[in-house]
């Protein structure tokens, strides 16, 4: 079992987050695959954004704010 440290995105309206999660690679067919305390950060981190509560989110992962281009 190998475990590697990677940065995950979730995307949420005009925010990404960046969260560090770490994924575990077995041998067997479903690897990769996140622990469940990363899954839920994950989701942690989502709810967060939707409700846009960016104290809570930036607790748990880089959080930033999506600006359009101007065309």
């Amino acid at each position: 079992m190998i475990r590697r440290k990677m940065p995950k995105l979730v995307h949420e309206g005009e925010y990404v987050a960046e969260v560090e999660v770490e994924m575990i690679y077995t041998d067997d067919g479903g690897s990769p695959y996140l622990s469940l305390d990363d899954a839920l950060k994950l989701d942690a981190v989502r709810e967060a954004l939707r409700r846009g509560d960016l104290d809570a989110a930036s607790r748990l992962a880089r959080v930033f704010r999506l600006v359009p281009l101007a065309a």
